[in-house]
């Protein structure tokens, strides 16, 4: 584990925020070429109705080729003087009509640039501003199917986009987030100045749905020595390494493949009971499972009085079911987990 710097500016261009669709490349470059003719006609028009004002050294009036020659050297700023205003009339035109063409026109030429310079500045200005607003956040290691079903659980939820970061090494993975309306920071959750970037020290949650095991030790490894107080959720493929992730900080552990293989063989020996606990697994239909704090008018009453179905009450650290005697009375401070029925639309 190698600690790392708190993030400035310069690593602003690796944390990806959501943006605006913006026009095609071609047709941004259409438009300004579209723009520039624009300004070297109206400036060639406006040379040429007052013609009678340049002296041509060449050909002595100037005709509209003449014209479009001037309006061309001058707007690049080449200004070769075979041709010159020599009227108070064309002298008051080329100070306040076509000196700011020429600005408008070398800022078209040199939009790209510009626009460069402008997204960077932009980008390190939204980035500033969401870290300082960014408080009590969702950290979400690994975008995978386990990170997307995580995000997709807590949007369920209630939680909003702005409040939730995903945390990627893989560049098209957080670019993908961010199409999603995330805010995605790109590289190694293992490291320290990774999760800083994703301002975990002040997050509420942190979910660590990575590939590997032995990456998700080190990445709760990490969380936990940046942020004692969040609630560290992570997923492991095997049995025998969720003893070392809840060693590592982790609150809560969950065992991807024994967990579905549970599932599996219940299907197998009753396929109602299968499918309800698939239901109550997938939030946002049918049954959903939900923590909520007692209500005033349930205080001192059995779990049975409750609106909703209690299957667990929780009791300052120690979980309750609703069939041991210490839950046969609510208490204000409590809270319960319930199934409730989500109402069909």
């Amino acid at each position: 584990m190698r600690v790392g710097r708190r993030p400035d500016a310069e690593s602003a261009g690796r944390i990806v925020l959501p943006v605006r669709a913006a026009a095609p490349p071609l047709r941004q470059v259409g438009l300004r070429l579209a723009v520039a003719l624009g300004v070297l006609a109206a400036t060639t028009l406006i040379v040429w109705l007052d013609r009678s004002g340049y002296n041509d050294n060449a050909r002595g009036t100037l005709d509209l080729l003449g014209s479009a020659y001037y309006a061309t050297v001058t707007l690049s700023t080449t200004g070769y003087g075979d041709i010159t205003p020599v009227s108070n009339a064309a002298r008051l035109t080329n100070i306040l009509v076509i000196t700011p063409l020429r600005v408008v026109f070398l800022i078209i030429l040199v939009g790209t640039t510009l626009e460069v310079l402008a997204e960077r500045t932009r980008q390190q200005w939204r980035v500033g501003r969401w870290r300082s607003s960014l408080r009590d956040h969702a950290v979400i290691v690994g975008y995978g199917t386990k990170g997307r079903s995580a995000v997709e659980t807590l949007l369920g939820q209630g939680v909003a986009k702005e409040s939730i970061v995903v945390v990627d090494p893989q560049r098209k993975v957080i670019e993908q987030a961010t199409l999603d309306g995330l805010v995605g920071v790109v590289g190694d959750a293992t490291r320290t100045d990774t999760l800083l970037r994703a301002e975990l020290p002040k997050a509420a949650q942190v979910v660590v749905a990575t590939e590997r095991d032995d990456t998700a030790v080190l990445v709760t490894l990490t969380a936990r020595q940046l942020n004692r107080g969040a609630i560290v959720v992570a997923a492991v493929r095997e049995d025998e390494n969720a003893p070392l992730l809840r060693q590592s900080g982790a609150d809560v552990v969950v065992t991807s493949s024994s967990s579905a293989g549970r599932l599996l063989g219940m299907s197998m020996l009753s396929p109602n009971a299968g499918a309800v606990m698939e239901d109550l697994l997938t939030y946002g239909h049918g049954l959903d499972l939900v923590e909520r704090p007692v209500t005033r008018a349930e205080a001192g009453r059995s779990p049975r009085d409750c609106a909703d179905l209690v299957v667990a009450v929780l009791r300052g650290r120690r979980l309750l079911t609703f069939a041991e005697p210490e839950a046969a009375t609510l208490q204000l401070a409590d809270r319960v987990i319930t199934i409730q029925t989500v109402p069909t639309a």
